[in-house]
């Protein structure tokens, strides 16, 4: 995060913070799962202003106690290298996947809802965990639109399109792209972690399968038919997704000198700038191209995504000490922590890397936490490859998988929570997501861990 690991006088130091320096991003936390219950309709009119304001709860006393160059530096630098990119990203999938509508009589049974799931979790290793989620939450949807329980599908539905599902390439989510850059092989995660994903995505689906079967049954195995034959309207986003896919692997390999210098050492490099900018542009073809009436049709409103812009602004911000604390290492006031993962005679323990990668992925921006433990394990990928293949495939499952214990511990949850609840569909609260989370993905985590690491 923001962070960073600049060593130009002006990066904060989290050797020198102390663990109350996090309370911003708590309140961020409890801000989220407290206020949609206590008091929803203030949180729906003024959740980016919350936002802002713990923000500043952050910012204000950084800029007194530890200075204002700092404090502006950290500030700067998540927003370019960091925010920016990130909300470019999830507007571009968002405004291209809101463009390709599935019409005809799709009927949300749980033979329907389980192909639909199997889709969206090959989907997510190929275009991203977001990209997925964002191609087939609408249909998803519409084809269940007509049943009594629904809220068990879209929670499945974020466990594993939205994270689980996007853990065999680097495209499919975040820190693995990260791995890549650091020198991890394109094809590593899908020999290496291959089992393991293999392994939740069977125990979900047959989970998911079960229950949706039971409740089905219970509703009185209701159908709707429209007569209408399947077909995909705005297709030719199909192709923009393509885009999508191709700017941002091609930024990561792309390597050119070339940059704008903003301050210090905030640059924005020319194959980011680049990527940005064609994001940006597919946006804009696909708002004009795609005809209104699809938009129409998948009910699509800017909602969403403005909701994500404005909460992350906060989340972003508020964990900057957080994330600086964690990258002083046995140095910060989490010292504790990242000595559980190093045995007493120096060897990586790989069941810990796991378990705390995961645990500080569902609650923190997952990428920089599992650049975080991959430095910690030693940061050189032909090491991890050839010496250490079990660290770095726990390090990897726990950042990728353990992003779905959480509304926030993956972008797409958020937005696929957004759209359900536009949809009418009553999602669970930050808190109810979490007993989900617990009571269905934990114990398959520990089962996992005790088998692999």
């Amino acid at each position: 995060m923001a962070s960073g690991e600049s060593h130009n006088g002006l990066h904060l130091d989290g050797s020198t913070l102390s663990i109350w320096w996090a309370l911003p991003f708590v309140g961020m936390l409890l801000s989220i799962a407290l206020f949609p219950l206590l008091a929803a309709h203030f949180w729906e009119r003024h959740f980016g202003k919350i936002s802002l304001a713990w923000a500043l709860v952050f910012f204000i006393p950084s800029t007194l106690v530890i200075g204002l160059d700092i404090s502006l530096y950290s500030f700067l630098h998540t927003i370019v290298a960091e925010y920016i990119p990130f909300i470019i990203l999830l507007l571009a999938l968002f405004a291209i996947a809101g463009g390709i509508r599935l019409k005809g009589s799709l009927c949300g049974t749980p033979k329907v809802n389980l192909v639909i799931l199997v889709i969206g979790s090959i989907l997510a290793s190929l275009m991203g965990t977001t990209g997925a989620s964002m191609l087939l939450i609408r249909p998803y949807l519409a084809a269940s639109a007509h049943r009594r329980y629904r809220v068990h599908t879209i929670v499945f539905f974020i466990f594993l399109v939205s994270n689980i599902g996007g853990s065999l390439t680097p495209l499919g989510d975040p820190p693995l792209f990260l791995g890549f850059l650091k020198g991890v092989p394109f094809f590593w995660t899908t020999t290496n972690i291959f089992l393991q994903t293999l392994v939740m995505v069977i125990a979900l689906l047959a989970i998911h399968f079960a229950l949706d079967s039971y409740l089905y049954k219970k509703e009185g195995k209701p159908t709707v038919s429209t007569g209408e034959k399947l077909s995909l309207e705005g297709t030719f986003n199909f192709l923009l997704l393509g885009g999508v896919v191709g700017l941002v692997l091609l930024s990561g390999m792309w390597k050119n000198g070339y940059s704008i210098h903003i301050w210090e050492d905030i640059e924005m490099t020319l194959p980011g700038l680049s990527r940005d900018i064609g994001l940006l542009l597919l946006t804009a073809l696909t708002v004009v191209l795609t005809p209104k009436a699809v938009r129409k049709g998948n009910n699509f409103t800017w909602g969403p995504i403005a909701e994500v812009a404005k909460i992350f602004f906060g989340i972003f911000i508020t964990m900057i000490p957080a994330i600086a604390i964690l990258r002083a290492g046995t140095d910060g006031a989490l010292s504790s922590l990242i000595s559980m993962v190093t045995s007493p005679e120096g060897k990586p323990v790989n069941f810990a890397y796991f378990w705390l990668t995961g645990l500080l992925s569902s609650f923190l921006d997952n990428a920089p936490t599992y650049l975080v433990f991959f430095n910690t394990a030693g940061g050189e990928a032909a090491a991890f490859v050839e010496n250490l293949p079990q660290t770095l495939a726990a390090i990897s499952c726990g950042a990728v998988f353990m992003g779905a214990n959480s509304y926030i511990g993956n972008a797409p949850n958020f937005m696929v929570r957004s759209i359900s609840e536009e949809r009418g569909v009553k999602m669970p609260s930050f808190f109810g997501y979490l007993a989900w989370s617990g009571g269905i993905l934990i114990p398959l985590f520990i089962v996992l861990s005790l088998i692999f690491f």
